[in-house]
């Protein structure tokens, strides 16, 4: 028989593994297989209600806990509502630089972000990393990366910055589960906020 402290504990258990299993499904492509319709098909967030995300809260509970359990946070659990796109942006190990072959794909998004059906829209962009390192150092690295790329949006590709939002999640939501320290796990996540207030 099961007690109840230990029911709540594999209930929460289990919604924590659900969320982060909601958060993989969307669409996933690498460097070199996106296209600019995909990501507009994927981002569009046309008759859709998007949840209200408090950014700053997303990036206080993920600094609370860097080592993880944030999949099962209420304001976290709610990205999985917005419409979404994962993009293999690869990065240099431990660094903010891309790699040469991810800059068109950050073109394509641009590219994309400045299409009319996405034109209204505010975005976020969560920064993830592999589980190699400390995971306080990749939930800031992650972070970074996601601010990197926010920054290039802006400057380079001249997205308004009022329209992105930056968060890291550290390793936290690796796609490859089996193996944490993968570089598959060093990716970037869009996030359709909904109309641009």
């Amino acid at each position: 028989m099961v007690g109840t402290g230990e029911m709540k504990m594999s209930v929460r258990q289990i919604s924590a593994a659900l969320i982060a299993g909601i958060m993989l499904l969307p669409v996933s492509v690498s460097a070199q297989e996106v296209s600019q319709q995909q990501i507009i098909t994927s981002l569009d967030n046309a008759g859709k209600v998007a949840p209200k995300i408090d950014v700053l809260l997303l990036k206080q509970q993920a600094a609370a806990n860097p080592a993880g359990s944030a999949a099962g946070l209420p304001d976290w659990s709610k990205l999985a509502q917005l419409s979404q796109l994962v993009v293999e942006l690869n990065f240099v190990n431990n660094s903010v630089a891309m790699e040469p072959e991810s800059y068109r794909t950050l073109g394509l998004i641009a590219d994309a972000l400045h299409h009319p059906n996405l034109s209204r829209y505010s975005f976020l962009i969560v920064g993830h990393t592999s589980s190699t390192g400390d995971a306080k150092h990749n939930l800031q690295l992650s972070e970074d990366r996601a601010n990197a790329i926010k920054e290039a949006l802006s400057t380079t590709f001249a997205i308004k910055p009022e329209r992105l939002f930056a968060v890291g999640a550290g390793q936290e939501y690796p796609i490859d589960t089996a193996n944490p320290a993968s570089a598959v796990n060093r990716r970037v996540q869009l996030f359709n906020l909904g109309l641009l207030k």
